[in-house]
């Protein structure tokens, strides 16, 4: 099995993502909802699990639990990005950063399908 552009791309967009949960911990933890806690923690936890879904998705022995992995982590940052939203509209920010913040919502969910697409095993006779 060769690995996909697209995996690539995948594998590079949450391996970075990943390695940046530890380089601004608290820049992830202040966007955490304020009903979540152990927000630090969560953040060292998630970057971990995007490092290993990112250089899961490259190997096809774990192909497919890494796709699984990372759609699940997908969702879980849903309330962080919809904190990101209503914090931003709190702090009177400017529209057009409120409105990228609502289009992400949305993108996300197109994240997964990509995600799913990538991490199906393609078999080639």
């Amino acid at each position: 099995m060769h690995i996909t552009f697209s995996r690539i791309l995948l594998a590079i967009f949450f391996t970075v993502a990943g390695i940046l949960h530890f380089v601004f911990p608290d820049k992830y933890s202040a966007i955490m909802p304020p009903w979540m806690g152990w927000h630090r923690e969560l953040v060292f936890i998630s970057g971990v699990f995007e490092i290993a879904g990112g250089l899961g998705i490259l190997l096809p022995v774990t192909l497919r639990a890494a796709g699984i992995g990372l759609i699940l982590l997908s969702s879980a940052v849903l309330p962080a990005n919809v904190q990101m939203l209503l914090d931003a509209h709190a702090a009177g920010k400017a529209w057009w950063w409120q409105a990228i913040l609502l289009l992400r919502l949305p993108l996300q969910a197109l994240l997964i399908v990509w995600i799913w697409k990538a991490s199906q095993p393609r078999r080639y006779s």
